[in-house]
């Protein structure tokens, strides 16, 4: 079973970038599919991205697409989210997501803690 754990998270301007990072334990990260889902105050948690085990094939929620990127490094056991021209509707917690098989907008088998993102207007 693999362990995950999210840093990178904080406070930012609109238009400005945060670096998202998680960090896997337990198992080899090359053995997961990997994402990051958000929830903002009040509504469900919504899919953001995804990459398959080999670090190809990303893909992404229309509102994010164009300025999130996410990457993996399976020597380093971690995934990162890039993100850049925040908007204050990307507020939420982020959370890592892991899967055997595939991460989807539909959900993953392992979760991380979560790492708040605030973006003021």
């Amino acid at each position: 079973q693999v362990q995950l754990v999210e840093s990178g998270g904080g406070w930012v301007q609109a238009g400005g970038s945060l670096r998202l990072s998680c960090a896997a334990s337990g198992r080899t990260l090359f053995t997961y599919a990997m994402g990051w889902f958000r929830q903002a105050p009040g509504k469900e948690r919504e899919f953001v991205a995804a990459i398959n085990k080999r670090g190809s094939s990303p893909y992404y929620a229309d509102s994010v697409k164009g300025r999130f990127t996410i990457s993996r490094d399976n020597a380093e056991n971690t995934v990162a989210l890039q993100m850049n021209n925040l908007k204050p509707e990307d507020t939420a917690v982020y959370y890592c997501a892991a899967d055997l098989l595939r991460v989807a907008a539909s959900g993953a088998g392992y979760w991380g803690q979560g790492t708040q993102v605030t973006v003021s207007s």
